[in-house]
């Protein structure tokens, strides 16, 4: 297939329609607008979540908690994870991302403690829970905090 040859499937994309060209299209004269009006106007219309005067759900609704700004996102990965890697590897961040296991670093890696570690791994991540440490160190391994 050449890049000329592309072309969008069957019935995905259509003509549009040609609004004000003659009362015999059904779409002449008021352009489907109907009579007078604030919709019938140029540049008419009410601005999204207007309700008609009612008072607007998103008034009505009651607010709470806040989002904290300086809210740290880690990745959250398992012990049994790591048994993709070979024994003896230093298994950081960036040798996740490229394997797979993960696929964004965001502001740290979280090794958790789900599973079970059959290889002498060293694991370099922003934080680990005591499970995991303690299974990383059971198999004969290390965690180190980046």
């Amino acid at each position: 297939m050449k890049l000329y040859e592309l072309k969008p499937a069957i019935g995905s994309t259509t003509e549009g329609k040609r609004k004000g060209r003659g009362a015999g299209t059904g779409n002449g004269k008021t352009a489907g607008r109907g009579h007078k009006g604030q919709n019938a106007r140029s540049g008419g219309g009410v601005r999204p979540g207007f309700e008609g005067g009612q008072m607007p759900l998103y008034r009505r609704l009651p607010k709470r908690g806040f989002t904290n700004i300086f809210a740290k996102e880690y990745v959250e990965i398992n012990v049994a994870d790591l048994n993709k890697f070979d024994e003896g590897t230093e298994v950081t961040p960036e040798v996740l991302k490229e394997a797979g296991v993960i696929s964004k670093i965001c502001d740290g890696v979280v090794v958790l403690g789900r599973g079970e570690l059959e290889k002498k791994l060293t694991v370099k991540a922003s934080r680990f829970s005591k499970s995991a440490q303690e299974k990383i160190e059971k198999s004969g391994g290390k965690a180190e905090v980046i």
